[in-house]
């Protein structure tokens, strides 16, 4: 694990990188967040994050953010920015603050249930395969309709927005392609249903400037802040 030293580097540099994305695209750093992602790092990426005053972190299992809440007893906010299977969705109800991989109607429907039976109301993000990518989950653009509609109308779920993750390819091209879409289709669908949608979850290390240029509202960086991960908990 680095230290923190040179976690504050690492932050200072992928900030810079975020203000001159935004500058190029003419839009204003306070519109993008980063969201620093410490799965497979050890509870000090966590503590690292909330001492630089990062409002949350982002975490791909369940049981791993649930092992590291176990051990930091900080405010920090948990995102959960992988794939959550059925059998996990109550665990993740209990232990997250927002869901961004809701990628089913069979999972949005679950989560409602859990969360009314939690007595509380869930964030969500509704995931899409805006970049028809065979390896990555999510709602395919055509199903986009009727998840918003079933998302709209659940009892206990808030629907903040949609998230993505652009195919990989060295062709930089392949990404912006994927964001643009789902920044069209989040323009398409909020003015159908009326709401807002204003999270758009997209871009990481390699692809942040094309997402920022394509309205990306959240920024997911973990090896650029973090280093090399190494595994820190059980799966």
């Amino acid at each position: 694990m680095i230290t923190f030293e040179e976690f504050a580097a690492n932050l200072d540099q992928v900030r810079s990188r975020i203000a001159a994305a935004c500058d190029a695209a003419g839009r204003s750093p306070a519109e993008v967040s980063l969201l620093p992602v410490t799965k497979n790092h050890p509870v000090a990426a966590v503590e690292f994050a909330a001492a630089a005053e990062l409002p949350a972190v982002g975490e791909n299992r369940v049981q791993e953010a649930a092992y590291k809440l176990d051990s930091y007893s900080g405010g920090i906010r948990w995102e959960l920015i992988g794939h959550l299977q059925s059998n996990k969705a109550k665990q993740a109800v209990d232990v997250f603050d927002r869901i961004q991989t809701v990628d089913s109607l069979k999972l949005l429907r679950r989560l409602d249930r859990l969360a009314a039976e939690a007595g509380r109301t869930l964030p969500i993000l509704i995931q899409c395969n805006s970049g028809a990518d065979p390896r990555k989950f999510g709602f395919s653009p055509a199903l986009m309709d009727e998840a918003v509609e079933t998302a709209l109308a659940a009892q206990s779920l808030q629907l903040d927005g949609l998230m993505t993750i652009a195919p990989l390819d060295e062709n930089a091209e392949v990404a912006r392609r994927a964001f643009v879409a789902l920044r069209d289709l989040r323009d398409r669908l909020a003015e159908r249903f009326g709401c807002l949608l204003p999270e758009l979850s997209m871009g990481m290390t390699d692809d942040l400037e094309q997402a920022i240029a394509a309205g990306s509202t959240q920024i997911r960086v973990g090896t650029a802040l973090f280093g090399s991960r190494s595994g820190a908990a059980p799966a």
